[in-house]
């Protein structure tokens, strides 16, 4: 075999793995609600490494058996006029789930009462990004003031981050706090669910659900919006959106 011929061989194998790689990523996607829930086509879901981590979330908390609800890309008004995206969120009888995906690689350090987590590649190259701890419980305050259920015991906070980081150094003490790797995220939740009191019933949940509904699928002018908002608090200004809140026929709790 000549060597022009080998190296044929193995560029078509190295196609052949990639075009198998993908189908399966497609024929997971297809069988996922994760495009009636956000909204991307396939190929938006594939190439923009957000998406990508928030499907794989997603298409992992539809394995749950027990009653839930999962909304994606939720675009909620704060007090101060701005919004904030949830990536990830899930309601079900145990409380509500609050995902917030970070698909990094590399070494991460951080601690809950810091303000900037940091990101060490293998090239020693060091990254700084915002507390998602903090990040998250932004969030949470937001979904607060948007249903009007204030009872901090319904909220459970999940910070989940890609296989292909090592979780280095994180120190997170507070309950309902929970920070792992995505491989271990749907064990993880199995067990928060099986040790947590049902604080919500099935209607209760679907009623949560049709009410944060309306705050998914945020058309572009909301997001082109919500990318401003980030922008502006970063330069010290606030911009001013409508507030929009939730009321529930009956607080569940």
């Amino acid at each position: 075999m000549t060597l022009s011929v080998f190296l044929s061989v193995i560029v078509l194998l190295a196609i052949g793995f990639v075009v198998l790689y993908v189908l399966s990523i497609y024929f997971k996607y297809r069988k996922s609600s994760y495009k009636d829930a956000s909204g991307n086509s396939f190929f938006k879901t594939l190439f923009d490494k957000g998406n990508y981590g928030e499907f794989l979330i997603f298409s992992r908390l539809e394995k749950l058996e027990r009653y839930h609800r999962l909304l994606t890309n939720v675009y909620l008004p704060k007090a101060d006029g701005s919004t904030t995206e949830i990536d990830v969120l899930m309601i079900a009888e145990t409380g509500i789930y609050v995902f917030e995906s970070k698909n990094y690689s590399g070494w991460i350090f951080g601690d809950e009462k810091g303000k900037n987590w940091t990101q060490v590649l293998e090239n020693k190259q060091k990254n700084h990004f915002y507390n998602p701890v903090w990040q998250n419980n932004g969030h949470i305050t937001a979904l607060k003031y948007a249903t009007g259920l204030r009872n901090p015991e319904m909220y459970k906070s999940y910070i989940v981050f890609s296989e292909r980081c090592t979780l280095k150094k994180v120190n997170v003490d507070s309950p309902n706090i929970f920070v792992m790797k995505r491989d271990s995220l749907l064990r993880n939740v199995k067990l928060d669910m099986a040790s947590s009191p049902d604080v919500l019933d099935t209607k209760q949940v679907d009623r949560i659900y049709v009410k944060l509904l309306e705050f998914s699928h945020a058309d572009s002018f909301m997001k082109k919006a919500h990318v401003e908002s980030v922008k502006s608090k970063i330069k010290g200004q606030t911009p001013f959106f409508g507030i929009i809140c939730v009321e529930l026929e009956r607080d569940p709790v």
